[in-house]
């Protein structure tokens, strides 16, 4: 067939693919048999190289698994396609036709391919889906926006997409490259199905494994396997992964990563899912991640500032303002109050001394290690900053031997430690609770022992 003839009258770029096809529904080859003028200049402008007829498809095109399944899909089940994608690596954005031709040649099927790249996004396109993806599209963006927390909206939406992808499981995994750790946001089974790995196993030594999925990828918007042919892609990039998958009978699988501003914060992915609905379950990933990771780094954003607004910079301890809202809660008519609480007051002895005598710097270090310390002594409690030199720590749901016994633990460590020193004071209540008194009754006992110190060390007496 004169397939030359058929680009004659096209003006974006656009070429003719064929695809081999074996007796077992598998394929082979897939190559560029021709294209028009636009597609010819195109290919020499990215490769550098003079264009030629009939190649294999990688000469002209990233190799893609998902851009084979489509070509297949065309040529071979003569299915019409458009996808609008981006392509993370290269900052560009893919809108893409493919429309089945007639076949003269036993075992190849061919389909026209017709392509524009952008620098930007283009929104109309975005939203020129089909009414199945874009209503399940729009239910995620309304449940992700929705009053309830951030967590049950997440877990609600990966819930729907579960039940979209027809999937035995579902699962969203946050990625901090800087701390190397993932963790998993939500997670959605089969009823039916008990995993071997729950979530909060996940958890833990996860991040080998998701580090390897971007090279898995291979510069792709996604991954997804819907055979054994599929699956022997992955276990020529990933062995390990395969492993894992083959241990956990995962079949099918589908997986995008989430990225916002060219960022990556995560993924989603979906086991054993409904192969038949691949591409339509392509279609509303590719739109929903686009929402689902913009909703992710807003709530990590506000996490970060909620945090700098109650941390402490120095000592990475809870600050003064985050100890004014713990108390402020006991003010709160619908505060669960606890069954007992010990408030513990630590004043660093001798501050002022090793500022004078040291500088500043050795009395932050000085100050950081106070905090260190303090954590250690405390290891289930929040550690407050209330001042300068000056520390608290609220106990809930303790006994007064507790206290004390960590009062103890936290005299101990100093003493071995002979650099840090502190005045302690503590108080203890249960039954009906004023948590100002007991602050009050702990502040007064720390400046009691302060004094006890400075009668031991009159030297010492600096503030």
């Amino acid at each position: 067939m004169d397939y030359k003839s058929i680009l004659e009258n096209y003006k974006c770029k656009t070429c003719i693919m064929s695809v081999e096809r074996f007796p077992d529904g598998t394929y082979g080859n897939i190559r560029v048999v021709t294209g028009n003028r636009a597609h010819i200049e195109e290919i020499e402008r990215v490769t550098g190289h003079p264009y030629s007829d009939d190649v294999p498809y990688q000469m002209c095109f990233p190799e893609n698994m998902n851009f084979e399944d489509f070509c297949y899909r065309c040529a071979i089940e003569h299915q019409p396609l458009h996808s609008y994608v981006e392509i993370y690596e290269m900052h560009l954005w893919l809108e893409m036709y493919l429309l089945p031709l007639n076949s003269d040649k036993d075992g190849t099927g061919y389909c026209l391919y017709s392509y524009n790249i952008t620098p930007n996004a283009n929104a109309s396109i975005m939203t020129d889906v089909s009414p199945e993806v874009s209503s399940a599209v729009l239910t995620s963006c309304i449940k992700l926006h929705g009053e309830k927390k951030f967590e049950e909206c997440i877990s609600e939406v990966i819930g729907d997409i579960r039940d979209i992808c027809g999937a035995r499981r579902c699962c969203i995994i946050l990625v901090d490259k800087e701390a190397r750790e993932s963790k998993v946001l939500a997670d959605s089974l089969r009823p039916e199905y008990v995993a071997t790995r729950t979530g909060e196993m996940m958890n833990k030594g996860f991040y080998s494994t998701v580090e390897g999925w971007e090279d898995t990828l291979a510069g792709s918007t996604s991954l997804i396997v819907k055979n054994e042919q599929d699956m022997q892609v992955i276990k020529e990039r990933n062995p390990s992964w395969y492993e894992s998958l083959k241990r956990n009978t995962v079949d099918t699988l589908v997986l995008f990563p989430l990225k916002y501003n060219g960022k990556l914060v995560g993924y989603i992915w979906a086991s054993n899912f409904a192969v038949e609905n691949a591409v339509m379950i392509k279609g509303v990933l590719e739109l929903a991640t686009f929402f689902i990771a913009s909703r992710i780094a807003n709530y990590q954003l506000v996490q970060r500032l909620e945090k700098l607004s109650t941390m402490d910079a120095l000592t990475g301890t809870k600050n003064r303002n985050a100890m004014n809202n713990r108390v402020a809660e006991y003010d709160n008519p619908g505060f669960e109050f606890p069954k007992s609480i010990g408030v513990i007051f630590a004043d660093l002895n001798g501050l002022k001394q090793t500022n004078d005598k040291k500088g500043h710097e050795a009395g932050d270090r000085l100050l950081k290690k106070c905090a260190a310390i303090l954590h250690q002594a405390f290891v289930d409690e929040d550690v407050y900053r209330a001042g300068g030199d000056e520390f608290m720590i609220i106990s809930e749901n303790c006994t007064e031997k507790e206290i004390a016994d960590k009062v103890l633990r936290l005299r101990e460590i100093c003493d071995a430690d002979k650099e840090v020193n502190f005045a302690i004071g503590y108080s203890f209540e249960e039954g009906v609770i004023d948590i100002r008194a007991c602050m009050s009754l702990a502040d007064a006992r720390m400046y009691e022992d302060k004094e006890e110190y400075y009668k031991k060390y009159p030297e010492k007496r600096y503030r």
